[in-house]
């Protein structure tokens, strides 16, 4: 009985993300589908396919050539949750993408020989038992689920309160985009360049750098920038629920992922208290803002209202074209060479990700928000402040 709850308890956990706003993804890169469960969304949102659809396409392997070269049209249905005139129903709403363009001889000696540097090790070591043919639940495959419920989250974060999350890849390898304006460049900017990077120069270095690289059967990383917009004041908790520890740890569950900063990051270290403190100040609305942006949005755990500045470190593509020494599952020393499809360079497509992400844990933060804090406003007493944060559309406000 013992060995079946701990069979139950170690395949069991890991696949759910959320407290109020909740996801549950499900599938493998080479089975049937990959898909996920939402559940927390609120009634009478409008939602279509198209919402989700954009958001997919700009995740969909075979955009480029620096990304794999996998066939697959990512196509999303909507199982349940929608009504037939499309609005949310309150209830779960569960969504598919059908797998097409698996070759899963691709992955035959992954079977008895580990890939360097992949999950293929862990899985064995944890579970006794793995999804050989393209990594399973740890192929990026997986995050198909959480864009798609990203979409719905940022469409709820803009109806409510005007927020926008874009990112964009800040660096691959030694080849950085510097002095983009993190206030004020545009999806379209980003969308523009292959690398999705919306400075020019850079963005042409970036993509010299990974076609060199693709061509030696290698594979390069870098950082990804994200900003939220037009985020309201008061979204997270002290002390383990801190917004940033919420978003830390969203963003370091996606794969390849090996560092996390907000705001200025390892580089406040440099920095004395009197030049990393974000001086206050009342803007033209009467309202207290900050001057600077160090904090990166967030302060004592909780968004201060101005914008949410975070950096992701992907490390390089696990699987690669050069042979390398490596290990069977029986012990025995051997060399392997990568086979299947894989991306030179994650970044490109991690940008959707990582923003689906950040709007998960931010409709999340805010459901819960007003869970606690909005119950009884305005029929308590308690002590008057000034309005912290830029002051939001109060035609989009609702």
């Amino acid at each position: 009985a013992v060995e079946g709850i701990e069979s139950l308890l170690s395949m069991g956990i890991g696949n759910s993300f959320g407290r109020i706003f909740r996801i549950s993804t499900f599938g493998e890169s080479h089975g049937g589908g990959v898909g996920v469960i939402v559940d927390g969304c609120p009634p009478k949102i409008p939602l279509s396919r198209e919402d989700i659809q954009i958001d997919l396409d700009r995740r969909k392997p075979g955009q480029s050539r620096l990304t794999t070269p996998r066939n697959e049209a990512d196509s999303v249905e909507i199982l349940s949750g929608v009504s037939q005139d499309g609005f949310t129903l309150g209830t779960p709403i569960s969504m598919l993408v059908r797998n097409q363009d698996h070759r899963s001889n691709d992955y035959d000696t992954n079977a008895v020989a580990y890939r360097p540097s992949h999950a293929d090790a862990t899985y064995d070591a944890k579970y006794g038992i793995r999804a050989v043919a393209g990594g399973g639940r740890s192929s990026a495959r997986e995050t198909i689920g959480r864009v798609a419920a990203g979409a719905i989250a940022r469409k709820i974060l803009h109806m409510y309160c005007g927020c926008e999350i874009l990112g964009y890849v800040k660096s691959v390898q030694d080849v950085v985009a510097e002095n983009v304006d993190i206030d004020e460049f545009t999806r379209e900017q980003v969308e523009e360049s292959l690398v999705r990077c919306p400075q020019k120069d850079a963005s042409d270095a970036m993509i010299e750098k990974i076609d060199g690289i693709r061509k030696t059967g290698n594979s390069i990383g870098g950082v990804l920038e994200c900003v939220a917009r037009n985020v309201p004041c008061g979204l997270g908790s002290p002390v383990f629920d801190k917004l940033e520890a919420d978003l830390a740890k969203a963003c370091m569950s996606l794969p390849a992922s090996k560092g996390f900063e907000v705001g200025s990051g390892f580089s406040g270290t440099l920095l004395s208290g009197h030049e990393h403190n974000d001086e206050f100040y009342i803007d033209e609305d009467g309202r207290t803002r900050t001057k600077t942006n160090r904090s990166g949005g967030i302060q004592g755990g909780i968004s201060n209202g101005e914008n949410i500045v975070v950096r992701v470190a992907f490390k390089p593509t696990s699987t690669i074209g050069k042979e390398q020494n490596t290990v069977t599952r029986e012990g025995q020393e051997t060399k392997m060479r990568g086979k299947g499809r894989h991306d030179p360079c994650v970044l490109p497509r991690a940008v959707p990700m990582v923003e689906a992400m950040v709007a998960l844990v931010l409709v999340d933060a805010l459901m819960a928000d007003i869970a606690q804090n909005k119950v009884f406003e305005g029929k308590l007493q308690g002590i008057s402040s000034n309005p912290l944060g830029k002051k939001l559309d109060s035609k989009v406000l609702l």
